[in-house]
């Protein structure tokens, strides 16, 4: 966690504009990341993301804020900050989705910056950034498999 940002880079076999709609339409984020998503996908909205049983009611909510949604190419969002207060540097962590066209497919780079920026001590901010670390390993890939399949009419 040197500089305290996660970056990974995926292809996808799916087009800029299906890829966007996978990581910005709440159908779809649910279909590989959260198991609940309440956010309209604009610019300055807040909503939350739930991680769960949402049949038993057993959600973990997380604060979630769409920064940028320019289609096809960037949609960018802060989460994880305390419930009632607005997202800021400081306070929460910003995720961005870069889109690129790649072939027949989109190249998606994807941060993940505010690990260090939250004032923890060392130990905090690096269980966290391991935290995410695992999460988006296991996430990133989901998504792709996703969008392919949304890509290709499934």
């Amino acid at each position: 966690m040197d500089d305290g940002t996660l970056e990974r880079e995926i292809r996808i076999d799916a087009s800029p504009e299906v890829v966007f709609d996978v990581v910005s339409s709440p159908e779809h984020l649910r279909e590989w990341w959260p198991d609940a998503v309440e956010l309209p996908a604009v610019p300055g909205a807040a909503g939350r993301i739930g991680f769960g049983d949402v049949a038993k009611g057993e959600v973990s909510w997380v604060q979630f804020t769409v920064v940028d949604a320019v289609p096809p190419r960037l949609f960018s969002f802060r989460w994880t900050h305390e419930a009632g207060r607005t997202a800021a540097p400081g306070n929460s962590n910003l995720v961005v989705f870069a889109l690129e066209p790649d072939g027949d497919g989109t190249l998606l780079r994807m941060t993940e910056t505010g690990f260090r920026e939250r004032g923890w001590d060392e130990a905090k901010a690096a269980g966290r950034y391991r935290d995410h670390v695992t999460g988006w390993d296991h996430y990133l890939p989901r998504l792709a498999v996703y969008a392919a399949k949304v890509g290709a009419g499934a």
